[in-house]
């Protein structure tokens, strides 16, 4: 059955072609409104001019294209710029256009929850309440706006931000489907990657449908009992089945996978931690390792200096034989860098 009005964004083809086919469109017409959509960046039924006035006059009272409201947007002295979206009106979602990195990457952090279903210590938007998952065409539709706002085109897209995209597994694969068609957007999969905190179930089902996309895993800790302390996903998926599955994807997909490190002085730094996780990145064929310097101030913590975090990548590479990247804390001055989105969203609750 159709939806009284169907939301555009967010649909495949096929699902274009069965919203026409229950409207009485033409069958050509599904095509269109997909690459007007997705590869022409329309935001309007007025911008597709291959549509007469009556067609576009027939659809605008059957269905809509869908759009997220624009809350506020910050600009950081790296140009990293931050945007907040309202959904349903009332509940909030961030969004990260990050312009520098290497061979001129023009990256998007996009979310796929309002809040999470975890509770990482060291992450402001686990402190918030959850309140939902994202559809397709919300996920979608972040990257149409955050383009169109700031006139470029991605070249990376990364679900990083605000949410854990394995308890939102298919619309992000559906998303994730429809960034890398060349009728759509046409990135390819290498240019996107999707990260977990490490949900085993999500990561088999990614494995076992072969998912084609670049693939992260936030670690934090290699000790089993310490990793649960900070990262209560821990809890009901250990730090021994998590490692397990990364080799099985590995091997299964043969492609890397990429270990995220947040560095937490006193926490998860220090020689016998970098030896721990260099014998887990051994372990698992083609892995590499991103450590990020701890962003957030809201705990008792503090971010490591600069010559801590060269010390701690300086033994882990010596240790793992592994690539090791440092990937730095773009935009946190604006509140844009990893673990901060929804800060002040944070400290107005730890205010009450």
């Amino acid at each position: 059955m159709i939806e009284a009005l169907p939301v555009l964004k967010g649909k495949t083809l096929k699902d274009l072609q069965e919203i026409c086919a229950g409207l009485r469109l033409e069958p050509f017409r599904a095509k269109q409104i997909y690459h007007g959509i997705y590869k022409n960046r329309y935001n309007s039924l007025e911008e597709f001019t291959t549509f007469s006035k009556e067609t576009k006059d027939r659809l605008s009272a059957q269905i809509i294209l869908g759009e997220l409201k624009l809350g506020r947007e910050l600009i950081s002295k790296d140009g990293t710029r931050k945007f907040t979206f309202l959904v349903d009106d009332n509940k909030e979602i961030e969004t990260v256009w990050i312009p520098s990195g290497d061979d001129g990457r023009k990256t998007i952090c996009i979310s796929s929850q309002i809040g999470c279903t975890l509770n990482c210590a060291f992450c402001a938007t686990g402190l918030l309440e959850y309140k939902g998952n994202l559809n397709a065409w919300q996920i979608i539709d972040q990257v149409l706006q955050v383009e169109r706002i700031v006139q470029d085109r991605a070249t990376n897209i990364v679900f990083m931000g605000m949410g854990e995209p394995m308890h939102n597994y298919f619309s992000v694969i559906k998303a994730a489907h429809i960034f890398r068609d060349p009728d759509a957007f046409g990135l390819g999969a290498r240019r996107i990657t999707i990260s977990t905190a490490g949900v085993v179930t999500g990561i088999k089902r990614f494995i076992q449908n072969k998912e084609p996309f670049n693939f992260a895993i936030s670690l934090n800790h290699p000790n089993p009992n310490s990793r649960s302390s900070i990262m209560d996903v821990n809890d009901k998926h250990p730090l021994e089945k998590l490692i397990e599955v990364a080799r099985e994807f590995t091997q299964a997909l043969d492609r890397p996978i990429t270990f995220e490190y947040v560095l937490i002085p006193t926490v998860n730094m220090g020689k016998d931690n970098a030896e721990r996780l260099a014998k887990i990145a051994r372990s698992v064929n083609k892995s590499k390792i991103n450590v990020i310097p701890l962003n957030t101030d809201f705990t008792e913590w503090r971010r490591p200096t600069e010559e801590e975090v060269e010390e701690f990548v300086s033994y882990l590479r010596f240790k793992s034989d592994v690539p090791v990247m440092n990937r730095q804390s773009p935009g946190r001055d604006i509140n844009g860098a990893c673990g901060m989105l929804a800060l002040k969203g944070v400290r107005h609750e730890l205010a009450k």
